[in-house]
């Protein structure tokens, strides 16, 4: 894992040294989580700890970013109901709580928290492959609390969150970006072209 990132710091890194970076973005919660820790697992080494602070300071999930552009809803935007489901890499790992429901609210979508919304899904990365009689049992407790909301759409930031809730629902399931983007005018996302 640690020549993982030193490789990415230096990719990184090389990009700075260039024409510079603003931020790296990052989609995947869980993985933005692992790139803003690089700093701390990497302190004490004496070539990467000065450069993976860096990397760690630019490093923000991809609705942080968004919370800063004045983003402005299509004139046809869509008027749905959102139940949003922070990942747990988002909201305990990255302590980013709420942008994702902010920006969604900004934009015309009715935003509802999911209640216990700090318990998992059952995806944690690897576990649902791992522990699949308990990953199986948080998803049906979850999908039940979302689908008490009676919502139109489920949102989340991470892809294993997005496939392990909707292997338990009917209600579509996609990533807070592709929300965000259809509100600002792009496509509708595929997973709500059926309903």
């Amino acid at each position: 894992m640690l020549a993982q990132a030193r490789n990415n710091i230096d990719a990184w890194m090389r990009e700075i040294d260039g024409a510079g970076l603003d931020a790296i973005l990052i989609t995947v919660s869980g993985c933005g989580t692992t790139v803003k820790d690089y700093g701390f697992m990497l302190r004490t080494d004496p070539a990467y700890a000065a450069p993976a602070a860096r990397i760690s300071g630019l490093a923000k999930d991809v609705s942080e970013y968004l919370a800063t552009l004045p983003l402005e809803p299509a004139p046809d935007r869509p008027r749905l109901t959102v139940a949003y489901h922070s990942a747990c890499s988002l909201q305990h790992g990255q302590r980013v709580n709420r942008q994702p429901k902010e920006l969604l609210g900004k934009l015309g979508f009715v935003v509802k928290d999911v209640p216990d919304g700090h318990l998992c899904c059952g995806s944690a990365g690897t576990y649902n492959i791992l522990q699949p009689d308990f990953a199986r049992r948080l998803r049906e407790r979850k999908v039940g609390t979302i689908e008490r909301l009676r919502p139109d759409v489920i949102a989340a930031g991470n892809i294993g969150c997005i496939t392990q809730i909707a292997a338990g629902t009917k209600l579509p399931a996609v990533h807070t970006v592709e929300l965000i983007d259809w509100a600002t005018g792009g496509a509708r996302p595929p997973a709500l072209r059926a309903s």
